[in-house]
């Protein structure tokens, strides 16, 4: 069965040894961040502070910060299992013939559980207050000595699409300001964004109603993460990872929901127009992203379970626990990107390319230019439009190893020949583009070169042993005591 909240999934991650309780005190400025960042660049455990130096209440981090609890998280033995199903409703038809429709009424069936279910009231509701409140009470980290101030960093932040009315819910850090006021960290290709900017032109409303949940089922808080297509209920797909509906509860002074099942929820609204600045914050390429103007976000409201949990993660130099969760989603996505792109065999995004700047992709190549084709299909597709450098290799080369690519790119391109540059839009955090925003892409094309591509020498073959020599010296290998 699923997860019904965080302190399921704390359970869980200790019931499997991934979760260590630090009961001293260790402070919320700096300290916590540098206990999470041993832990995830040595392979240890997740993290709950039980004494936290600041805030009243335990703080919950790394949760997500290995294969093993990315594993845990989602309740299966392999993230690859997560992909199968995927695949498998991706190619479900309307069968033909009763019996093989019959067939098909369980999964039609089972697809009843992806579906939020709406609950009167729910364990964030145990403490409701509309004032007498202050957001120091919470434990928001100061992750970096450069960062510009507090920032909550795994928030679930939910708004209502201005024209379809349809829900959506992202994850963007908050710069806590003073007891009722944050940032609101809406990069310009977020949907949180574009909510902001439909109602900004439209100049119909003053204010943007928002609700923040904090800590969740980790399926739930996962997808709040997810490259998903606009107006995709991020909540439908935390039903379809866990199997189960996300209940679902109205807010006390807004017309948004939440998860009946978070440990603390934030209401409030985004004055249309109104900026303050915003950062620095240490980030999850490894520099700091600089001070900007970004939305403030009003708390009106604060609701949560009667001893909450709060729920953090760090971001900086990789790998951290960001990796992990790409990681999942590199997974995850695949057959996706497959269906869309069939001659895809496989993707690679090391840890440090930070997600969007590095993509290794094999293909089955069939034609001259194919590996071209595929880099322009894939900047075409979402958030994989941010991708600053893909390299495509034939299908033979394991793109998991990242030595066997850079030995095989190195030695197939012609630099000049095989290197494409292209203009379009850029992750906001990248800080060496020309403009925020906008800058240049890169696309190597480390394939075998044929002759309909121009080459007309001699292309060698890849030093290999036979299998047969190899495992004749498997034995003598052992007898050799070696």
């Amino acid at each position: 069965m699923a997860y019904n909240d965080l302190r399921e999934f704390l359970q869980a991650l200790e019931k499997n040894g991934e979760l260590k309780r630090v009961p001293f005190a260790v402070d919320t400025r700096l300290e916590m961040t540098e206990f999470a960042d041993r832990s995830v660049k040595t392979g240890g455990p997740a993290l709950l502070f039980e004494k936290p130096g600041s805030g009243t209440m335990p703080v919950a981090i790394n949760l997500f910060a290995s294969m093993r609890r990315m594993e845990i998280s989602l309740e299966v033995d392999s993230v690859s299992e997560v992909a199968a199903r995927i695949t498998e409703m991706l190619e479900m038809r309307m069968p033909q013939g009763l019996i093989n429709k019959l067939r098909m009424l369980p999964k039609l069936a089972d697809m009843a559980n992806f579906f939020p279910k709406m609950v009167n009231s729910g364990p964030c509701k145990e403490r409701i207050r509309h004032d007498g409140f202050s957001l120091a009470e919470l434990p928001v980290l100061t992750c970096w000595p450069g960062d510009g101030g507090p920032f909550i960093t795994l928030p679930m932040v939910f708004t209502r699409n201005p024209v379809t009315g349809k829900r959506n819910c992202g994850m963007y850090r908050m710069q806590v300001y003073d007891d009722r006021t944050t940032g609101m960290h809406w990069q310009t290709h977020k949907q949180g964004a574009e909510h902001y900017r439909r109602l900004q032109q439209e100049g119909k409303e003053a204010r943007m109603p928002v609700a923040v949940a904090l800590g969740c089922d980790p399926a739930t808080m996962y997808s709040a993460i997810l490259p998903l297509p606009p107006d995709l209920d991020e909540m439908m797909i935390a039903g379809f990872l866990r199997n189960k509906p996300v209940e679902m509860v109205k807010c006390e002074t807004c017309d948004l929901e939440v998860p009946a099942q978070a440990e603390i929820v934030l209401e409030g609204y985004v004055n249309i127009g109104e900026t303050r600045r915003e950062g620095p914050f240490g980030d999850h390429t490894g520099f700091y992203s600089l001070d900007d103007d970004f939305p403030v976000f009003h708390v009106t409201c604060m609701t949560t379970r009667k001893d909450p949990i709060y729920p953090a993660t760090i971001v900086g130099r990789p790998p951290m626990e960001d990796y992990y969760m790409g990681r999942a989603i590199e997974r995850i996505f695949l057959p996706l990107m497959r269906m869309q792109i069939p001659e895809i065999r496989d993707i690679a995004m090391p840890a440090e390319g930070v997600v969007h700047n590095l993509m290794l992709v094999s293909i089955r190549k069939s034609y001259p230019g194919q590996a071209r084709k595929v880099m322009h299909a894939i900047w075409g597709l979402g958030q994989a439009m941010f991708t600053k450098a893909i390299v495509v290799v034939d299908e033979d080369v394991e793109v998991q190893n990242f030595s066997e690519v850079a030995w095989r790119a190195l030695g197939n391109i012609d630099p000049e020949r095989d290197i494409e540059f292209v203009h379009g839009p850029v992750d906001t955090l990248d800080h060496a583009s020309r403009l925020p925003d906008y800058g240049s892409k890169m696309g190597i094309d480390a394939t075998k070169k044929w002759a309909g591509e121009g080459f007309t020498r001699r292309w060698p073959d890849v030093i290999t042993m036979p299998e047969d020599v190899k495992r004749r010296v498997d034995e003598m290998w052992k007898r050799a005591r070696l």
